[in-house]
């Protein structure tokens, strides 16, 4: 049975579906979504704004977190989500606070937004890359675990996904985009880079994980080395959490018909 190393990635990645399963289950989960957002968005009635809604996705490169984000994505009206892929600072947001270019996409009432990478890249890639210190990994830990709550006391539900994968799989998924002439263009010379830093990248995501986790806004690890169960459980994590989060909004959220999220 594959598992982690015993630290806060630590998950059964031996767990799978079959495909038919996933995409059942899948079907049911973005009906669920579509039925939560516009309740959130007060679409449905009482028509009253639920609270804030920020899905952030974090993961091993070629994890999954593509797919799992637009099958996210797919459940609502396109007017009604926002993704936002976050690539490296550039020259202008350097000049500032790290986390000062975030909040122009922070969603408000009724709003919902998706991160592809985050904030958690100054804990990751900037550690990693030794472009800032360690008192400065320790403050910016600091800096965003006090963003996130106050984030949280106004309101905002915060869900925040790991996709692990072993280092076999990734290794795994990277040669099939390599010898694959439609997929390789997925696949850079920045992805091997990272890849020979695992261990690296292993010791900042465990510290990471830990520093950054509160009741307010905790760490859901998702299995991802099967892809079928993985692209089942984000979304399934995702409606537990939302639900949860509405109800503390005071939302009173329908009981879902025949699935149990967890929630």
């Amino acid at each position: 049975m594959a598992k982690g190393h015993g630290g806060p990635r630590d998950v059964d990645l031996s767990q799978t579906l079959s495909k038919v399963e996933s995409e059942e289950r899948q079907l049911v989960a973005r009906r669920r979504l579509l039925h939560l957002r516009l309740l959130n968005a007060g679409l449905l009635d009482p028509a009253a704004l639920g609270p804030p809604v920020l899905v952030v996705f974090e993961g091993w490169d070629a994890s999954g977190k593509g797919g799992s984000i637009r099958r996210l994505a797919s459940a609502f009206d396109p007017r009604h989500v926002t993704v936002v892929s976050i690539a490296a600072p550039n020259d202008r947001e350097r000049r500032h606070h790290f986390l000062w270019r975030f909040a122009p996409s922070l969603p408000g009432w009724g709003g919902m937004t998706i991160f592809d990478r985050s904030w958690y890249g100054r804990l990751l890639v900037e550690r990693v890359e030794r472009l800032i210190s360690g008192d400065e990994v320790e403050r910016s830990a600091r800096q965003v675990r006090l963003f996130e709550e106050g984030l949280c006391e106004e309101g905002t539900v915060i869900i925040k996904l790991w996709l692990e994968i072993s280092e076999a799989e990734q290794l795994r998924r990277f040669t099939d985009r390599e010898r694959d002439p439609l997929k390789r263009w997925k696949l850079t010379d920045e992805d091997w880079r990272n890849r020979a830093h695992r261990a690296d990248y292993e010791r900042a995501a465990d510290d990471m994980l830990v520093a950054t986790s509160s009741a307010e806004a905790p760490w859901d690890v998702i299995p991802a080395e099967h892809k079928h169960f993985a692209r089942a459980a984000v979304l399934e994590t995702i409606i537990a959490r939302m639900e949860s989060g509405m109800r503390r909004a005071g939302i009173d959220v329908p009981v879902s018909r025949g699935v149990d999220y967890g929630s």
